[in-house]
């Protein structure tokens, strides 16, 4: 009983210290998270789907804090295949979101 009330009480904590769960990589850093319409010069390069917990001891996490970390994920993916830009292209829900990579800088066309 002991254990779970202090298991319990440092979820409690965490959530509410606004603990970041993922960290941005070096190439992540790089990336950008636009909308749709400035896109339009850009290339392509397909989609990433970033997933997480959005319930930590049957607790739903913040959704501001859920969707930034979705972002953060998509961003570190994007880095990994040569994108220089995220756009998403789904709701959040149960934790996942889907996003186009693009490449931006550097597009002639």
């Amino acid at each position: 009983m002991l254990k779970s009330v202090t298991i319990t009480a440092i979820t409690a904590l965490l959530l509410s210290t606004g603990c970041a769960w993922v960290k941005t990589t070096p190439g992540g850093e790089k990336v950008r998270v636009l909308d749709q319409d400035e896109v339009s010069t850009c290339q392509e390069l397909g989609t990433t789907t970033a997933s997480l917990l959005d319930k930590v001891a049957g607790i739903r996490r913040n959704r501001q804090k859920v969707q930034s970390e979705l972002q953060i994920l998509a961003r570190n993916s994007a880095a990994k295949i040569g994108g220089d830009t995220v756009v998403p292209i789904s709701e959040v829900s149960e934790g996942q979101q889907r996003f186009a990579v693009y490449k931006c800088v550097g597009v002639s066309r």
